[in-house]
């Protein structure tokens, strides 16, 4: 039970936000995400020969090569779970096409548009990557290489990301609202998604136990933690025994190992807790790291947060999911005005 395992979780912190069009859509954080994972299937490839045409999208093509490309990371990763069979991979290629069609249509919606990202855009928007992730500018191009990537293929793909962005924006959230009503209906319907948890404050004293400690060094040990238990028996304060014992970290904050959640300890501390009222410490416990000796500080109820705490995420869930049917029903009306051809 060291300091780490019950230090509070720490929060990403939040890219600078930009207005497109009538919603706040976050540049940095939508390329903070595109920079997390594997880079989309359906990015923009180099140009390559012509092979074969998979399908035909109003006057633009789908060629092969652009199929097998997407297809190839996506069956890398089903792989992984299980091999695939031949009519799961047909399954798999038929919905990467389908995810192609809808790509090449939202590029050609983009060109009818004429909706650009700058330069400037493009370049905050990747210092906004590398601020979230703490990176250099050559740690960016060693990540990106070990996906496979060049950076001017990265910058490339995050343009084209950034330009569907806008268009959602434009084509979908923008004619999309979201009533005060509507998120307190929302939030009643959902409260337990906003209630917090009983919490606790505690501090401890913890004594390592060396590596490959012989039973007379347990034996030493065991006597010296005894000692120190029995100290805490008395008038003297918890905290400046942790200060003057603990071999870990929290010894400069007295043992403090600040407010924690049921769940963000091991099993046999959450029920250690528990059973403690505050002000009480607890007996010695033993793990393979050392010895532990807790002090339950305070118990914190839990609580449901207030509709205003929570006010923000409601209107982003229920914008997403607008925006996400919205999107959906605008690509079938897309798809209504469009030729498309899927040849065999």
């Amino acid at each position: 039970m060291t300091g780490g395992a019950y230090a509070p979780p720490f929060h990403a912190s939040r890219s600078r936000q930009e207005s497109i069009h009538a919603m706040k859509i976050s540049l940095g954080v939508c390329a903070l995400l595109i920079s997390l994972l594997p880079f989309s299937a359906f990015a923009a490839p180099l140009p390559v020969p012509l092979t074969s045409i998979v399908a035909v999208v109003n006057d633009d093509i789908i060629t092969s090569w652009e199929v097998n490309q997407a297809m190839q990371p996506i069956v890398r990763e089903a792989e992984k779970k299980a091999p695939l069979t031949d009519a799961a991979r047909r399954e798999l290629r038929a919905n990467v096409i389908k995810g192609l069609i809808d790509k090449k249509l939202a590029e050609q919606k983009i060109k009818e548009l004429n909706i650009k990202v700058t330069d400037d855009e493009l370049r905050q928007s990747i210092e906004d990557v590398k601020k979230q992730n703490n990176l250099t500018q050559d740690a960016l191009v060693a990540a990106l290489a070990a996906q496979g990537l060049t950076y001017e293929q990265y910058k490339s793909q995050l343009r084209d990301q950034l330009e569907r962005l806008r268009l959602v924006s434009q084509e979908v959230k923008s004619k999309i609202q979201v009533g005060d009503q509507e998120m307190r209906d929302y939030y009643e319907a959902n409260k337990s998604l906003y209630t917090e948890d009983e919490s606790f404050r505690a501090r401890h004293i913890f004594i390592k136990i060396p590596k490959n400690a012989t039973d007379e060094q347990l034996d030493a040990l065991t006597v010296r933690v005894e000692a120190i238990w029995k100290e805490t028996q008395g008038p003297a304060d918890f905290a400046a025994l942790a200060g003057k014992y603990t071999e870990d970290a929290t010894a400069k904050d007295g043992g403090s190992l600040g407010v924690f959640k049921k769940g963000d300890m091991q099993g046999e501390f959450e029920q250690l807790l528990e059973r403690l009222k505050p002000g009480d410490v607890s007996g010695i416990i033993k793990t393979p790291s050392g010895f532990h000796i807790v002090k339950l500080e305070e118990r914190i109820p839990g609580r449901v947060k207030s509709f205003e705490e929570v006010k923000p995420d409601i209107e982003e869930r229920l914008y997403k999911k607008k925006s996400d049917e919205r999107f959906n029903q605008w690509l079938v009306e897309m798809k209504k005005e469009a030729t498309i051809e899927i040849r065999p």
